[in-house]
């Protein structure tokens, strides 16, 4: 009953370029060059990077830091005080609510 379809290409209606004819090359073999010999440090080096703060590039970095948690707490602040008011006001709804339906139920009597 439900049966996909399946779509068909439609012809190409541009320019259409014939596949282009890779030749193969032939790969001559050449002489292998001679291995260097190894050059030996006088002091052993490290492969680690090594990392160089300049003063500005300190207080940039500490900078930016700073920056990032403001901004961060900034929002976090307010999304707490956006739930706060959020409970409060539920809850003075809630109590309107129950007031209006109490004195309502005390004067239909």
């Amino acid at each position: 009953m439900l049966r996909p379809k399946i779509p068909t290409n439609p012809i190409p209606t541009g320019i259409v370029t014939p596949p282009a004819v890779v030749e193969p090359t032939t790969v001559i073999p050449s002489t292998p060059a001679p291995q260097p010999t190894p050059v030996v440090p006088a002091a052993p080096v490290s492969s680690r990077p090594t990392v160089q703060l300049t003063p500005g590039a300190l207080v940039a970095v500490v900078g930016g830091g700073t920056a990032v948690v403001l901004v961060v707490g900034a929002v976090l602040v307010s999304l707490l005080l956006a739930v706060a008011i959020t409970g409060v006001s539920v809850a003075v709804c809630t109590v309107v609510l129950r007031s209006l339906l109490t004195s309502q139920t005390k004067h239909h009597r």
